[in-house]
């Protein structure tokens, strides 16, 4: 076992002390959710027509009348392309959402009509139905029509942001250290959440937001690592999964304070504030015992392991002299540390089996990410009240943290992992079929997938890391959250195409889901078998071997879980992207 694993056998793997930081570490976790969410409504396109040249005495939309646009905005569908109205001086206009036409003869105020109408364009006026957003970054600065396009390209730019983020300050983390990293982050998070408030332009507006994707991402990754560093390995599974249900509860922040504040400023503001109060306590945050150590740090990984002990309860004192008595079992993770560095991806491809494994799996990441965020982005075109379908596709990840957890365990990693992407895909093929007037129906099947994915989305890290050897495991990880963060640059472009199809992006992950689930199944069971060292080891999973064989494996367990603790330490990026 590692020398530094010894510290949990001395003062548990997860007392009052790992509790308390844990706890506060992922409450900050929360804002992440909540800004990568955040532009659901911050950047929603209400129903909207060009405005009329006067002042509104009647409305016609099909057999639909009134006095004023918004006794219509209930009845809009695409089936129908303008809106008549008659102003004060008599004239009828056909308001269309990006031209409007003006009918030049004498009719009848009916909807119908065939006579001769002159074409205008809408000279970037617009009325927008203010019954769900009042005010979004649409409405603020009328982005549709021929400006739509920058709408839609605000989220794939913060995805971005996000991808950048996690590259640099998981890396700065290395270099510094954990706490500062979450210090700076965090303060960041909620400062620059601040600004985009008051921004004054579009582009000022996506400047802003990438760079609080930058820092949401970098507050993530090394918030996965601070708590995997401060928990043993008996409760790692579990903390480590968890970090993603607090991300989950930042999904359902945004879906409240979305139905409760409809002024996309006030909105952003509230979102940022939400998480002020681990700004109190962030400098309060000790740094990882891993890291003084690895750094030389002595004295102060003694004081922060006579404050554990004592938080803790725990009357023997441990000191730091007892844990750097194994040398050598420290100059073997260097070398294993230098070996990696030597290492390419191509190395993932050495041989017929493992090019299958790694496609399968860099497949499963990709599909993990872009489904979760299909299903939680695209939630809001349901149908319903678009502010209970994003609090539900938040709050359905809660329990499939757990179920993941227990299913791992007793299941193992790919009986869990299968299903689950074949659940999804299946959720996804009956959405289509669902007739159109049971909503509430799609909406359970909606929530079945979201489920389904989070699964699939929660334990592949995991999973990844068994599936290769030492030598290669960060790499692999690493490679697999790059198809993760390409993952959720795509998701926003899918989601677009629901205005060709409401129900084409689920198409395309239901599609995407079965057939990776289906895939999945050729991958090798990894529960109860010791982390590999070599490629030969790591090809052979799955596969029967003999007893002499097992044994051999069984001796390497106790140095293996020294690679097993350290790879929950590497430089990973986190799930969410």
């Amino acid at each position: 076992m590692s020398s530094v694993e010894r510290l949990f056998d001395e003062f548990g793997h997860f007392g009052r002390f790992q509790a308390c930081v844990y706890f506060a570490a992922v409450f900050q976790s929360i804002a992440c959710g909540i800004h990568y969410l955040a532009s659901v409504f911050l950047a929603s396109t209400p129903k909207f027509v060009c405005t009329a040249p006067g002042n509104i005495t009647s409305v016609l939309y099909g057999n639909y009348s009134g006095a004023a646009l918004d006794d219509i905005w209930e009845y809009w569908s695409a089936e129908k392309s303008y809106v008549l109205v008659e102003t004060a001086n008599g004239e009828q206009w056909e308001l269309a959402q990006c031209d409007r036409a003006k009918r030049t003869s004498d009719a009848d105020f009916v909807y119908e009509f065939s006579g001769n109408k002159t074409v205008y364009s809408c000279s970037g006026s617009y009325i927008y139905d203010q019954s769900e957003v009042q005010k979004s970054i649409v409405t603020e600065w009328d982005l549709v029509c021929e400006k739509e396009w920058l709408a839609k390209l605000s989220q794939p730019t913060f995805m971005l942001g996000v991808l950048i983020g996690a590259l640099i300050f998981g890396d700065i983390a290395d270099r510094v250290g954990r706490r500062p990293v979450l210090m700076f982050t965090s303060l960041c998070q909620f400062g620059f959440g601040i600004i985009v408030a008051f921004t004054f332009n579009y582009y000022f507006f996506v400047v802003i937001r990438f760079i609080l994707a930058m820092v949401s991402s970098g507050y993530l990754v090394v918030c996965f690592v601070y708590v995997t560093e401060f928990t043993g390995n008996k409760v790692r599974t579990w903390t480590s999964m968890h970090v993603h249900a607090a991300f989950a509860v930042g999904v359902m922040v945004v879906a409240l304070v979305g139905y409760l504040v409809r002024v996309w400023w006030i909105y952003q503001i509230v979102l940022s504030l939400s998480t002020l109060p681990f700004l109190f306590i962030c400098w309060k945050l000790p740094e990882t015992p891993f890291y003084l150590l690895a750094k030389g740090k002595y004295q102060e990984t003694q004081d922060l392991l006579d404050t554990i002990t004592w938080v803790n309860g725990i009357n023997r004192s441990c000191k730091v002299s007892d844990l750097l008595e194994s040398d050598g079992e420290t100059m073997l993770e260097r070398n294993e540390v230098t070996k990696q560095k030597r290492l390419s991806i191509l190395d993932l491809f050495g041989s017929l089996k493992m090019a299958g494994r790694s496609i399968t799996v860099w497949l499963v990441w990709f599909i993990g990410s872009l489904g979760y965020y299909v299903f939680s982005l695209g939630s809001v075109n349901l149908g319903g009240n678009q502010f209970v379908n994003l609090f539900l596709a938040g709050a359905v990840e809660l329990p499939s943290y757990i179920v993941a957890c227990f299913a791992m365990d007793r299941l193992g990693r790919r009986n869990t992992l299968a299903p689950s992407l074949l659940l999804s895909g299946t959720a996804c093929a009956l959405i289509i079929v669902v007739p159109k007037d049971i909503g509430v129906l799609v909406i359970i099947l909606s929530m079945t997938g979201k489920f389904a994915i989070a699964i699939a989305f929660g334990l592949i890290y995991l999973y990844t890391c068994e599936l290769y050897p030492t030598i290669v495991r960060s790499l692999a990880v690493g490679s697999g959250s790059m198809m993760c963060r390409i993952g959720s640059v795509v998701a926003p472009f899918c989601v677009y195409l629901s205005s060709v199809w409401t129900f084409l992006p689920q198409l395309i992950v239901g599609i995407l889901a079965f057939a990776i689930g289906l895939l999945t199944l050729m991958l090798p069971e990894t529960l109860g078998n010791p982390l590999t060292t070599t490629f030969e080891e790591a090809a052979a999973l799955g596969s029967k071997v003999t007893k002499t064989d097992r044994q051999v494996t069984g001796d390497l367990g106790e140095k293996m879980e020294m690679d097993y603790n350290a790879l929950n330490m590497v430089k990973a990026d986190d799930l969410h992207v």
